[in-house]
């Protein structure tokens, strides 16, 4: 499968620390200075750098001051989904770092980027705040930094600093807690007073100043209240708080917002919903990524990229049946128009690629082949009696295919007796399937039913699409597929999961 992904914008970076991290959230510790990769879809207009002869009044202008700093360039950051970008680059002129462009800054949290650690402090960008200035000390950031015409960077140092007279008495309580364990509820109760005064001050400032960033960052961390459901059994109640808590993990953070995308939360938010929250299997994830999608399709910049990025990820998912998810995103939002940013030439590839997968997904009746015994004798797999078919392709020069084909002979030898048969596959073509029948005998495989198709006239290399090798199916009596692109040293594990089914399916008959 092939996924797309986005251009490059300005650069992007991996960040250091954040001075002040009061919203939980996970930052890398190494700049990479290197451009992101460019990929073939433009899935949004490049951001360039700004340029000193493209400077006006208009525009964005960020006046920076900083104290006890030495050096004489600094880097205007910002977050995007899962990414961090460079916008922007000052230096020092007469005291000051000014950051400066023409158009308006999208907003949400931006960060100033301090080299040569690049460590970085968080500034906040709102939509009708754009020229502003800021006066930091490094050496006590909170409680230093000053800030003239953003009411935005006001609330969210004043909030900053409310936690920061807090953090050391709770430090200093669980460290206590740990040397005196006969009193840890006493501490617990002290922290919690903590936890409930936190609560207090961010209650406070959503209660002031509702519609800004500051406000949408405290929520979206906020916790969701569960109900505790007591006159249930353990399992039941746990079973209900799950459900409850899924129903509602939204309901603090609005994915329709458009600084949700330069937010520094929507991304763990997402990832944490699809893979803590959702079974890790195609048909539950595809029907999250609907419902996700669904609540960004007023958000267009966060439909554009989560829908790219759900494509990319399961693309690259190694879970089974993930190319379904792969089918359903083309065929519901690409085939009909919703991925308007895509060009005509990269939209044809991903429909001629779903139209490959869609008749080869699990649960469909795997394509008919007709191939060719040694002998020259015609085999049809579907005319196979058998009521599990392993329909294996390999390659005698494949390094893969060695190391699986002793697994998969014993395999061989302890299921043909259960009903199991293999229909091995060997890919060379024209004068090379000599190499097929040599190797055959070589190692042992003339135990099952061996083929080739010398001239290609299957097409099943398309069909089944066998761009490597090895690749195994497992099919049932009908020739459904269950099971596709497996190990062959998982073959004996995964047959007796299908047999347990079988026979758990039998006695609820």
């Amino acid at each position: 499968m092939r996924g797309v992904g986005p251009v490059r914008k300005a650069g992007v970076f991996n960040f250091g620390d954040s001075v002040s991290n009061p919203f939980n959230m996970n930052f890398k510790t190494v700049l990479s200075m290197r451009l992101l990769f460019v990929l073939s879809i433009f899935l949004f207009s490049g951001l360039a750098n700004v340029s000193a002869s493209s400077l006006t009044t208009s525009g964005y202008r960020i006046e920076v001051t900083l104290q006890h700093y030495q050096g004489d360039s600094l880097f205007l950051g910002y977050y995007f989904g899962k990414a961090q970008y460079l916008k922007d680059t000052a230096l020092l002129e007469k005291g000051k770092f000014v950051f400066q462009g023409e158009g308006k800054l999208e907003p949400g949290v931006y960060l100033l980027v301090i080299p040569p650690d690049n460590k970085f402090i968080h500034v906040i960008v709102s939509d009708d705040e754009q020229k502003f200035s800021a006066s930091v000390d490094l050496d006590n950031i909170v409680s230093s930094a000053k800030f003239k015409g953003s009411d935005e960077n006001e609330i969210y140092y004043s909030y900053l600093h409310e936690l920061e007279k807090r953090r050391p008495i709770a430090d200093s309580l669980k460290k206590q807690m740990k040397l005196d364990s006969l009193h840890s509820e006493d501490y617990h109760i002290k922290l919690n007073k903590i936890d409930a005064d936190v609560m207090k001050v961010q209650d406070e400032v959503r209660a002031k100043h509702p519609a800004s960033i500051t406000s949408m960052l405290i929520w979206a961390n906020r916790e969701i209240e569960i109900p505790k459901y007591e006159n249930l059994t353990e399992d039941d109640r746990k079973q209900k708080q799950y459900e409850y808590y899924k129903a509602h993990f939204f309901d603090h953070f609005d994915l329709t917002d458009p600084r949700a995308m330069r937010s520094g939360v929507i991304q763990q938010k997402v990832d944490y919903y699809l893979q803590k929250l959702t079974y890790q299997v195609p048909d539950s994830q595809i029907v999250e990524i609907d419902y996700l999608l669904k609540k960004m399709l007023t958000n267009k910049e966060a439909f554009q990229y989560y829908l790219v990025y759900f494509l990319n990820d399961v693309v690259k998912s190694k879970r089974m049946g993930m190319d379904a998810a792969y089918v359903h995103l083309v065929d519901t939002y690409y085939a009909k128009g919703l991925a308007d940013w895509i060009d005509k030439e990269q939209l044809d590839k991903l429909l001629a690629q779903a139209d490959v997968l869609r008749p080869i997904l699990i649960g469909k009746i795997a394509p008919d082949l007709t191939l060719y015994k040694e002998s020259g004798e015609a085999v049809n797999l579907h005319a196979i009696k058998a009521n599990y078919t392993v329909l294996f392709f390999w390659d005698p020069e494949c390094g893969h295919c060695k190391k699986a084909i002793p697994f998969i002979i014993d395999f061989y030898n302890e299921y043909k007796s259960k009903g199991v048969e293999v229909v091995a596959v060997c890919t060379k073509t024209g004068s090379d399937v000599s190499s097929c029948w040599s190797a055959i005998k070589e190692r042992g495989m003339d135990i099952w039913v061996n083929t080739c198709d010398q001239y290609m006239q299957s097409h099943y290399k398309t069909i089944y699409d066998v761009k490597v090798t090895p690749q195994i199916y497992v099919l049932d009596k009908n020739k459904k597929i269950l099971v596709k692109k497996i190990a062959g040293e998982d073959l004996k594990p995964v047959m007796d999961e299908i047999f347990k089914d079988e026979e758990s399916k039998q006695k609820n008959q």
